[in-house]
């Protein structure tokens, strides 16, 4: 009898659950430990639910700022970040986060409020078709239309969102499902035969690499951010030991190899060192592991490794040859590639005279600003940051002039403390993203690097570090412009300053200071060393306004239309 009325209560309890309670459940299975959200009408239900849900919940101020928070937190724990937005407004506000987590491929799971299934289709009060809008720019999406599909559909969005080339997954709930009352459906396993991403590496592709790099005399790798994805690193270091080749990385990919190591190049590109961008103009073969071929990397592909054999290795067969023509196309994870060619016995090509002639390079062309200026240089700013952190800080960047000084002065050690906005360039992007890699290491020092225009676009979440008590320290390279628009006016357009100078600006020392945070204004080396050694190690969050020589570019530098070789500024 007691079994019996044990069996009665267990169904009865099970046909009271809402469709919030199968997606708080869900979200517990998969161990999300926080989630970024904005309540509103369509969630409600859901809302309702997480009152009492133990998954710590971030409230941004702006729909905007919890999504790239979301990125950051993703990009430094390797794990989905996940977001709640209302409907209407609240979906479209997340779109521009979609598309940046889309071309910088980070896992995310993104949850939006609709109207209710009676009313979908009849421009209901903040309906929005969302599953239209962002198709493009989510690796895949879905409208939940029954409570029973819930668990199912988590499933499936989290493993999708974090397999393969990894990506934003979005899952537009209806109101009326997730208030709706169902008995919980039966737990079944991910079930995706058409979705079946490649991991290991055809042998015959892997040989024929092997064998082009024993008769290579000038082989370079290129190390974009898929070998950080894959957890690659050690995998890199060694293959790149094994063989003697040079590292050369993108944007995305700093980290991926230690910065100190004698067989690093540096960063190409754009604003990419001498050496990296002659290392890939005048390579015979170039291995691309886990890199886009994009056009900030490549320059004018008429002269992008116009001498080389090219191998890519990427998990994304849709990006090899999409480019650049390629001779040797593997796809795979960059971890399992690079463990089977450790594994080969190709022998290390004779280099002495390429690594002669990068070293050569390295010394004649390094990085340069003026030293002995009165103004405070920005590219200093990030020198004493390296300094003063031994370089183990994580290095959270907007997007502009101060993201490239960043990259190049910033020279990182390790893997995974590095996050920017690279493929969709979105400004706004730096001081949320902070937030979650914080979250994502709550004992690393972040340190949020961030132009004055960047910063004022995102300014509403200094409410979240002080509310979370999170030492953020906050580095704002202030020149009073939008600085690489100054830059490119000042060079492409006869100096024709168009709206790119900011005037008039917020003190924001006082800014931070109305949140309750400690800020502080810099004007000279002096008073970076002082302050920089007063809160670095500080354990709650701090503006430093640096105000920078408003006229410094970035340089070295590739015009529009120009190759690799053809920088400017690559000496003072």
């Amino acid at each position: 009898m007691l079994q019996e009325a044990a069996l009665t209560e267990t169904k009865t309890e099970t046909e009271t659950v809402t469709g919030a309670d199968l997606l708080l459940r869900a979200l517990e299975f998969e161990n999300v430990e926080v989630i970024f959200g904005y309540p509103g009408g369509a969630v409600l239900p859901i809302y309702d639910k997480l009152y009492d849900s133990k998954i710590l919940h971030v409230l941004p101020r702006h729909e905007q700022g919890g999504i790239h928070a979301a990125e950051g937190y993703a990009r430094i724990s390797g794990k989905p970040g996940v977001v709640i937005a209302t409907s209407g407004p609240g979906a479209t506000n997340i779109v521009t986060g979609l598309a940046d987590a889309m071309m910088d491929s980070l896992p995310l799971i993104v949850f939006t409020g609709q109207v209710a299934t009676g009313v979908i289709g009849s421009d209901a009060f903040q309906e929005a078709d969302i599953l239209g809008i962002t198709t493009p720019i989510t690796k895949y999406n879905y409208q939940i239309r029954s409570i029973e599909d819930i668990p199912r559909i988590v499933k499936e969005a989290f493993y999708i969102a974090s397999t393969g080339r990894p990506g934003p997954v979005l899952i537009d709930i209806p109101k009326d499902i997730a208030a709706s009352i169902a008995q919980p459906p039966e737990e079944k396993e991910v079930d995706l035969p058409g979705y079946q991403p490649t991991l290991k590496p055809n042998y015959l592709q892997v040989r024929k690499l092997t064998e082009a790099v024993s008769r290579a005399k000038k082989p370079v790798i290129l190390a974009g951010a898929g070998v950080l994805h894959a957890k690659a690193s050690a995998e890199l270091k060694e293959y790149a030991e094994q063989q003697q080749i040079p590292v050369i990385h993108t944007l995305l990919g700093l980290g991926g190899f230690p910065a100190n190591h004698s067989l690093f190049v540096g960063m190409a590109g754009m604003h990419g060192c001498y050496a990296a961008n002659m290392g890939l103009t005048e390579c015979d073969l170039l291995i691309n592991i886990g890199a886009r071929f994009d056009d900030r990397l490549t320059g004018n592909l008429k002269h992008f490794a116009p001498h080389a054999t090219v191998a890519h290795i990427d998990i994304d067969p849709a990006e090899i040859g999409k480019n650049v023509p390629t001779s040797i196309p593997i796809v795979a994870d960059a971890k399992e590639a690079l463990q089977q060619l450790i594994q080969q016995d190709g022998k290390p090509p004779a280099q002495k005279e390429w690594m002669e002639t990068i070293q050569q390079w390295q010394e004649e062309y390094p990085y340069f600003y003026d030293r002995e200026a009165e103004r405070l240089k920005p590219q200093k700013v990030m020198e004493m940051l390296h300094a003063k952190t031994n370089g183990d800080a994580i290095v959270v960047t907007d997007v502009g002039q101060h993201q490239m000084w960043a990259a190049q002065y910033y020279r990182f050690k390790r893997a995974d403390r590095w996050v920017t906005s690279g493929g969709l360039g979105t400004m706004g992007f730096g001081f949320p993203a902070s937030i979650g890699a914080q979250l994502a290491d709550p004992d690393a020092c972040v340190i949020a690097v961030c132009g004055d225009g960047g910063f004022q676009m995102s300014t509403q979440e200094l409410a979240i570090i002080k509310e979370l008590n999170l030492p953020v320290k906050i580095v704002i390279l202030n020149n009073m412009a939008l600085g690489m628009v100054r830059q490119w006016q000042e060079i492409f357009y006869e100096s024709r300053f168009s709206h790119s100078k900011i005037p008039v600006q917020p003190s924001f020392v006082k800014l931070a200071e109305a949140y309750d945070i400690k800020g502080y204004m810099i004007q000279s080396e002096k008073e970076a060393e002082a302050v920089l050694d007063e809160v670095l190690n500080s354990r709650e969050p701090v503006l430093l306004d640096f105000r920078v020589d408003p006229d410094e570019n970035v340089y070295p530098m590739i015009a529009p239309g120009k190759g690799l070789h053809e920088m400017v500024g690559v000496k003072p």
